[in-house]
């Protein structure tokens, strides 16, 4: 037997817990003095306590808990349930990071606000283009949205085009289509020599051709985007045009550093009255 203090210390909890688990009828003690009220404890109780902590660790509240433990959860119901709830975890932080980088690109945004430079923009033709591409469907055009849809079908589409042999003879090129819904259809592509129409897993398209195009250089990861986006904005605005799409996103350098991106933004312009392109 193990007096509470000891029993607390091989549990890695503390007393003021253990009396809270007792009172809640989730860990009872072995032996109670009926003449001091002091609580004995013994070895064996320490696989339910680790049962209790872990599984309220999850978030589980302590009514579930107790449910759980008096159906004598097993260690493979356990650990099931840890990697579920690992799993959620994971993704609510994935969450929170991506909406952290967006809050961030929106403070860097509001600091430039009257004082963004429009040099640096080059309106210019783009050239029609061929590439092999996925698309796949994001709820918005929010980075949030776009960054989970778009990164896997990269990879996808780099293991594809290898299965199948097609020469990539240019830099992956991201495109974005509004959607009647309120949905973005977004593209994975690079530039690749192939014939047109669909492939074995991925589709060759030609990219049209841009007239007219307002163009800049993005320095930095693809999540702090959306400040040159704004100066893009800014100046088609300023200079009396509208924009015709989304954009394309060209990326030009991609090292594993993402700091280190470099980025060239082009949006279709035309005049006031020209609408944008859906898909």
């Amino acid at each position: 037997m193990f007096s509470i203090g000891d029993f607390a210390r091989l549990g890695l909890v503390s007393v003021r817990m253990l009396r809270h688990y007792d009172a809640l009828g989730l860990l009872r003690p072995a032996h109670v003095d009926p003449a001091t009220g002091y609580r004995s404890y013994q070895a064996a109780q320490l696989a339910r306590l680790n049962r209790l902590v872990a599984l309220k660790d999850l978030g589980f509240t302590l009514e579930q808990v107790k449910a759980i433990l008096d159906d004598k959860v097993s260690t493979e119901e356990l650990h099931g349930m840890v990697r579920l709830r690992r799993a959620e975890l994971e993704a609510r932080i994935s969450a929170d990071l991506a909406r952290l980088r967006g809050v961030e690109t929106r403070l860097r945004s509001i600091e430039r606000e009257g004082r963004m430079g429009t040099d640096e923009i080059i309106v210019k033709e783009v050239a029609p283009v061929r590439v092999a591409e996925l698309s796949a469907v994001a709820a918005s055009y929010e980075p949030e949205h776009i960054g989970p849809v778009i990164q896997p079908l990269y990879g996808q589409l780099c293991d594809r085009l290898e299965q199948a042999a097609v020469t990539i003879t240019g830099p992956s090129i991201a495109y974005y289509l509004e959607r009647e819904d309120g949905t973005v259809r977004v593209h994975a592509a690079f530039a690749a020599s192939a014939e047109l129409g669909g492939h074995d897993g991925f589709r060759v398209v030609d990219l049209p051709r841009l007239e007219a195009a307002a163009t800049v250089i993005h320095h930095g990861s693809m999540d702090q985007a959306g400040t040159t986006y704004q100066v893009l904005a800014h100046w088609i605005e300023d200079n009396g045009h509208r924009a015709l799409d989304l954009g394309r996103e060209v990326y030009l350098h991609c090292p594993e550093d993402r700091s280190a991106w470099v980025t060239e933004l082009q949006i279709g312009i035309g005049p006031h009255g020209a609408g944008r392109t859906s898909g």
